[in-house]
């Protein structure tokens, strides 16, 4: 994870103290060290009884862990994010929960629960899309606890949004999918080991059921639910990702551009406003 790619400067940024970018740099590697180490304990350990609630040990370990690190991913964006970034943030992860619900209840081997974090990713950022990932999963834990131990997962699409926005593949919409698609497939394998070892792969109804089919075909548990995850998760990431683009082109184009990420990186196809032909 370069520290680069997590710096959203703009105009004001680029005019203040030279150390500034620098203490910016070393909070986002704090926060994602602190996320990667959570993540980590949580796989070493596989803490069966997380699923029982908050009131665990490991349970309160990996709380403090992802929220540690998405405070610091925070603490390092907002001296860039305007407000229409704090304001929408709230929105896109009960966004992500909503719809995480809908989806966990339908029996289909989708998710759909990464729709606000990718679109806070398009307009303010990796850094600002992976924070938002992890805050929705700690949000969501306190209704579902089996939801806690995949932020990390939740941080890592977050991130790689930003990063897919930033060399412009939502400027063009067909490459929106694309992207996702590529981002299913390094979620799936992040998040294959929590499910196996945390949750015995059963976590999910329509996923659960193509866990045991692979289980029935002879498959070790990670081997079954890393299959699933290579089949599940890029089709869900593909279809989550063209969904944010849409919501991005559809805000009013006076809106998007007051994010600095998206005027820095043209993450979006139309000129500035700026630009007296606009």
């Amino acid at each position: 994870m370069s520290p680069q790619s997590l710096t959203l400067p703009d105009a004001g940024s680029r005019t203040g103290a030279g150390t500034a970018p620098g203490r910016r740099r070393l909070l986002e590697i704090a926060g994602a060290t602190a996320i990667a180490a959570t993540y980590v304990f949580l796989v070493l350990t596989q803490p069966v009884e997380i699923a029982n609630g908050p009131a665990s040990f490991s349970a309160l370990v990996a709380l403090g862990g992802f929220l540690l690190g998405a405070v610091l991913l925070l603490v390092a964006v907002l001296p860039v994010l305007p407000t229409s970034t704090l304001v929408l943030m709230p929105v896109a992860i009960v966004l992500n929960v909503v719809l995480g619900q809908l989806m966990g209840s339908t029996g289909l081997p989708f998710y759909l629960d990464a729709i606000g974090t990718v679109l806070i990713a398009v307009l303010a950022g990796p850094a600002a899309g992976a924070a938002t990932g992890v805050l929705g999963s700690i949000v969501w834990s306190f209704f579902n606890p089996t939801v806690l131990p995949f932020a990390a997962g939740a941080a890592l699409i977050g991130f790689l949004a930003g990063l897919a926005a930033r060399g412009g593949l939502f400027r063009r919409f067909y490459l929106a999918p694309v992207a996702g698609f590529l981002t299913g497939i390094l979620a799936g394998v992040v998040s294959a080991p929590i499910a196996a070892f945390v949750y015995g792969g059963t976590a999910g109804l329509g996923t659960g059921a193509i866990v045991s089919a692979f289980r029935a075909m002879g498959d070790t548990l990670l081997a079954a639910i890393t299959k699933q995850a290579l089949i599940s998760d890029p089709m869900d990431k593909a279809i989550v990702f063209t969904i944010a683009a849409l919501l991005a082109y559809a805000l009013p184009r006076r809106t998007t551009f007051q994010f600095a990420f998206v005027r820095r990186f043209r993450v979006l196809a139309g000129k500035l406003p700026a630009d007296p032909a606009a």
